[in-house]
């Protein structure tokens, strides 16, 4: 129970500190996107627990990252650790990133984190997520700061790579999906990347 307690504190002061922060990092991210987790406790499946819409998903176990990743889970997945499945995932549902456009309207984002990083914003360990198939369905989703090997399916538009790797292909569902695809200069992709309905 004390460790519950002292986890649920961490993640509330964590938002408040995030909330507070200048981005000041060397992650090539974006004015939007400044939740990531620093230096995060370690956490096993029961101290897992759904979080603020501004807080991440601390994960450290493949059962806790699919639940995650569902439609049930947060809008950004931070992992502790590589991780391998033998089955497909998907990232899946629309979510809140917990700050509003320059309208006034909700950001709609979702961030598989496979990165942990220090007070700096400055990443300071980088982790392999393996599977043979992530379909992603999530709108304005993207993977950073790691490597994925598998295949990535695309249905959703505005996929992005941020400083992350795909040892793989992606494949895009329709054109007007694979058009808003981006990735920054420090990702890659070993496959290739095709329209396949």
């Amino acid at each position: 129970m004390k460790i519950r307690i002292l986890l649920l504190t961490f993640i509330l002061l964590l938002s408040i500190f995030t909330g507070c922060a200048q981005n000041k990092g060397d992650v090539k991210d974006d004015k939007d996107d400044q939740e990531q987790v620093t230096n995060p406790p370690q956490t096993t499946p029961a101290e897992t627990t759904p979080d603020v819409v501004s807080t991440a998903s601390i994960v450290d176990n493949e059962t806790a990252f699919k639940e995650a990743i569902s439609n049930n889970g947060t809008w950004i997945i931070a992992t502790l650790k590589d991780l391998t499945f033998d089955e497909e995932l998907v990232l899946d549902g629309e979510f809140k990133n917990g700050k509003k456009d320059d309208a006034g309207k909700d950001i709609i984002q979702r961030k598989i984190a496979l990165y942990t990083q220090d007070e700096n914003r400055k990443v300071t360990g980088r982790f392999t997520l393996s599977a043979p198939k992530l379909t992603v369905t999530s709108p304005n989703a993207r993977i950073q700061s790691g490597t994925f090997k598998g295949d990535v399916y695309v249905s959703a538009e505005n996929f992005q790579l941020v400083d992350a790797t795909v040892e793989g292909n992606i494949y895009f569902t329709t054109e007007e999906v694979k058009s808003t695809f981006t990735m920054d200069e420090t990702s890659k992709v070993t496959g290739t990347q095709e329209l396949k309905k």
